[in-house]
């Protein structure tokens, strides 16, 4: 069932699934950029395209409290950071978002499960919005998201005009729509109709709209061999960019730190294009640039796929494709790997 109202109503939608739930939509920044916001009253829906971060930080932050150790002569006491959460909204993250959610729960849900993940994306509830003027950059549809119409996430939602539409998918999605059941009425679904059919449209025409992925999974070793490891990486800086902005990065490190009043253990991110990444006391395994570039490639478009059934651990966002600042992206080591293919 699809709901709708006017767009002029979205801040008093928004306002009552707040009064319920903790809201976060993506909002526009001084800089220019977008990024998600805790919601108040008034706070605009921003219309960019991707966030400047992707939404996987309310599920993996980029630094996460672990665990406080507190000495008293011989005792020590370990004090747990993890609670029960509150339950809250991400309102308006983009197809490309949500899927990258799946590709994170095939890594902190699988045995051990992560608690701290594992608590965080119980107690929230994803809108996903439909895309309306997707980028050049964008590729989703080459690993089979559907930006027009997303099929993840508990609800859908589309903003046409001076419209706005929502379609729950499961009962968190359910549960949020009654929160504003006295600003949204049933139907749309012909206006809806109307716009994925435009959007699937421009999604034709895209520069990257016939690229997909070649399933290498039985050509793991000769792949890793390969003599173009070299060419592609050898103007990688090692920034790390492609890294912090990727929803499907997963690398992390674990610090200790005196805070004079006790020993504070957190998680960070990490990157596996930095060469003290996985760094030991015998050394670190990848000594080259072209070592760890290969190793972030081959883990999002073989060594994933090998282990989750031919899912990729990309989502074509085109985030890197933006952000790298010598152009070397995913996109060139596909189109290198399907010439081997």
């Amino acid at each position: 069932m699809i709901y709708q109202a006017a767009l002029a109503d979205l801040d008093q939608i928004l306002s009552l699934i707040n009064g319920a739930e903790k809201v976060y939509i993506p909002a526009e920044t001084a800089q220019g950029e977008a990024n998600f916001t805790e919601y108040k009253p008034g706070l605009k829906l921003s219309t960019k395209l991707n966030t400047l971060r992707s939404a996987k930080d309310f599920f993996f932050p980029q630094i996460q409290p672990l665990a406080k150790f507190r000495r008293e002569g011989k005792k020590i006491e370990i004090i747990d950071h993890r609670k029960e959460s509150e339950d809250f909204v991400i309102f308006g993250a983009r197809a490309c978002d949500v899927r990258s959610f799946k590709v994170l729960d095939n890594v902190f849900l699988a045995d051990p499960v992560d608690t701290n993940y594992q608590t965080r994306r119980e107690h929230a509830t994803v809108v996903t919005l439909a895309c309306t003027r997707p980028a050049e950059t964008c590729f989703c549809g080459s690993f089979d998201i559907d930006a027009a119409k997303p099929a993840d996430g508990d609800a859908r939602a589309w903003i046409t005009g001076d419209s706005f539409y929502i379609e729950p998918l499961t009962e968190k999605g359910e549960k949020l729509v009654g929160y504003a059941k006295d600003v949204l009425k049933e139907g749309g679904e012909d206006k809806v109709e109307e716009q994925v059919e435009k959007t699937r449209t421009i999604l034709a025409k895209l520069p990257l709209a016939e690229l997909k992925p070649v399933d290498n999974r039985e050509k793991e070793l000769e792949l890793f061999n390969s003599p173009k490891w070299a060419e592609l990486s050898s103007h990688c800086l090692g920034c790390g960019a492609c890294t912090f902005v990727c929803p499907t990065c997963q690398c992390f490190d674990i610090n200790d730190f005196d805070s004079g009043h006790g020993i504070e253990r957190y998680r960070c991110w990490d990157s596996c294009m930095y060469n003290d990444f996985t760094l030991m006391a015998a050394g670190t395994p990848r000594l080259t640039q072209k070592e760890r570039f290969r190793q972030r490639f081959m883990h999002k478009l073989v060594y994933y796929p090998i282990k989750n059934d031919g899912m990729y651990s990309c989502v074509g966002c085109g985030r890197c494709l933006k952000k790298c600042p010598i152009q070397m992206n995913i996109v060139k080591v596909m189109k290198t790997l399907e010439e081997d293919a």
